[in-house]
């Protein structure tokens, strides 16, 4: 599966892809309607950056708890449930004289069953396309979901202004409501992919039997700590330049895009095992020049070019995938996926403290040299060739 067309063909991939879309769009959406709020009544902006981003920081609670499920309920149900939840949430985040404490906290449960969803909804991606299909597959999703936040935050600004904090989120609810018809009538009613009942005991032996395999764990230590750190750097841009973090924002949006678009869609198979690499540098040596305090063009050029290393997640999941045996694979998407977040945020407060000590600029070059410090570091442990029988024999470990 080499094109769009051929990825577009594939049976209920274009509902999945829809239901996706218009969940990001939702948690978008509904994410700056109830950070304006909290903002509003706290005036804090630490409490307003936890209602956008809180529920990125939980998914590390539901990648301990819940993501035996992930392998073991049936896909449809799971991922037309999680919409319906995220709508109740959001409708109780309208109430009236609603506690800022009780907003934050169903922000926080909003998370949790998320790592779930995300295990949920990218092992179904390996069954509607096969593994060879996945990173096409993953990449367009990628696209989807970064077009879908730069548009929710654009639309949701005009709706906050327009309607009220309360209004947008009441729209939100109604996107999450259409995700679960979308889900219910496009996807089909697939079994469980693996029997078992889900517990927390199997959540804990899922997650060891994943990390005690050394070729998985390079994979995940180099999915997760690179991209948290880097987006870290991203996180200091509204100190670095408030006039124009927007401006820098959607350059390094533009540099992802591109980037999943040359890696998903162009890029030859016999040439991936070698870009992995680079693509992993590429990904933080822009950020360096910020030591030097470039102009504005320097810059944008920069952070576009360092955002298409991003792409290189793309590879890392491939041979994710390729590791892990199809009963677990959901269980292995879910918690690259909760990890990744999670550490996204850990990025995002690290960047902070040493902002807060240093300057800015400072810190961006200290991220992105210990990001290509972690790389060059994990670079051995990625290099053993995947064959077919690698997933069977390490999940036996």
């Amino acid at each position: 599966m080499r094109t769009y067309r051929d990825l577009f063909a594939a049976p209920e991939f274009t509902p999945l892809f829809a239901a996706c879309s218009l969940q990001v769009a939702a948690q978008t959406v509904g994410g700056l309607a109830l950070g304006s709020l909290v903002y509003a009544r706290t005036g804090s902006p630490l409490l307003s950056a936890l209602a956008m981003f809180g529920p990125a920081l939980a998914q590390v609670v539901g990648a301990l708890t819940l993501l035996s499920a992930a392998d073991r309920l049936p896909p449809r149900a799971v991922l037309a449930g999680l919409s319906l939840f995220l709508c109740l949430a959001t409708l109780l985040q309208t109430a009236p004289g609603l506690p800022t404490a009780a907003a934050l906290t169903l922000v926080l449960l909003q998370g949790v069953p998320s790592a779930l969803g995300g295990g949920v909804r990218y092992g179904l991606l390996t069954d509607i396309l096969d593994k060879g299909g996945y990173l096409l597959g993953r990449s367009v999703l990628n696209m989807s979901s970064g077009i879908c936040q730069i548009a929710g935050y654009a639309l949701g600004g005009v709706l906050v202004t327009a309607l009220s904090p309360r209004g947008t989120l009441l729209i939100a609810a109604g996107l999450y409501v259409l995700s679960a018809a979308v889900v219910r009538g496009g996807l089909g009613a697939r079994p469980a992919r693996a029997a078992g009942r889900p517990s927390l005991r199997e959540t804990m032996r899922g997650n060891a039997l994943l990390w005690s395999s050394v070729p998985r764990r390079y994979v995940y230590l180099a999915l997760w700590v690179p991209n948290g750190l880097i987006v870290g750097c991203e996180a200091l841009f509204v100190p670095y330049d408030t006039v124009h973090a927007g401006v820098l924002l959607a350059s390094a949006s533009l540099g992802m895009l591109a980037g999943d678009i040359l890696t998903g869609r162009f890029l030859p198979p016999r040439l991936r095992a070698r870009l992995g690499a680079p693509l992993r540098l590429l990904l933080a040596a822009p950020y360096l020049v910020f030591g030097l305090r470039p102009s504005l063009p320097v810059a944008l050029a920069a952070v576009a070019v360092a955002s298409i290393g991003f792409s290189a997640s793309l590879l890392l999941q491939e041979r994710l995938v390729a590791l892990t045996p199809d009963e677990l694979s959901g269980h292995a998407l879910g918690l690259h996926t909760a990890g990744m977040l999670t550490m996204q945020g850990v990025g995002a407060l690290l960047a902070g403290a040493l902002a807060q000590l240093t300057s800015p600029a400072a810190a961006m070059v200290v991220l992105a040299v210990l990001s290509v410090a972690v790389t060059l570091v994990l670079g051995p442990g990625l290099r053993s060739p995947v064959s077919a029988r690698a997933g069977d024999s390490t999940c036996a470990a």
